[in-house]
């Protein structure tokens, strides 16, 4: 009896008058929420702000030799390349903590790299010396065919040489008799002497 009851008094009050009082039901906490919550965030801001992501830059360079360059010319240009490339990073960007910097050099087709410059921001304000934080790569030397030893440091590998053509014939003169001698073939088999 109880359910019958229960039934009765939903449909004795107009529908209207819920559907007002649940709106309001519903504004109130948002009101309340939103009205706790956004001071809530401005105190946590200003208490504890987030924290700044830091990173390191990245560069890679490449550069090309010069005719009648020997390999420590190229690593002076490297190493100011380098320097130039890790100030510029630190510049741009106040957020960079760290700049790795990897110089490769081209020489005649090959291509190899010459040194690494990995330097944090401290280090680099106490010291801006691209050969102090640079690591040099041994191999380098001979990747890009530059000899200890020879005069000609930079002169380029050996090229496979090709064989030229024949000279084509001129049509146009009359032919001339080739002198051969003859070899004239022995009449009938040899018996094998025993």
């Amino acid at each position: 009896m109880s359910r019958s009851v229960a039934h009765q008094l939903l449909s004795i009050i107009p529908f209207s008058v819920i559907s007002q009082i649940a709106k309001e039901i519903r504004i109130v906490p948002l009101i309340v929420l939103l009205g706790t919550a956004i001071p809530v965030w401005l105190v946590c801001e200003a208490i504890a702000p987030t924290s700044v992501q830091a990173y390191t830059a990245r560069v890679d360079l490449a550069i090309d030799t010069l005719p009648e360059e020997n390999y420590e010319t190229i690593l002076r240009r490297a190493e100011a390349v380098a320097r130039a490339a890790a100030q510029r990073s630190f510049d741009q960007d106040i957020l960079v903590t760290d700049v790795s910097v990897i110089v490769t050099a081209q020489n005649y087709g090959a291509i190899a790299p010459v040194l690494a410059l990995e330097v944090s921001r401290p280090q680099w304000r106490n010291r801006p010396d691209p050969h102090v934080w640079a690591t040099y790569f041994k191999t380098a030397r001979s990747l890009l065919f530059f000899g200890r030893d020879s005069p000609t440091a930079n002169s380029p590998p050996p090229v496979p040489t090709t064989p030229t053509p024949a000279p084509t014939p001129n049509l146009n003169k009359s032919p001339q008799p080739i002198n051969v001698p003859l070899i004239t073939p022995p009449l009938g088999n040899p018996e094998p002497k025993r």
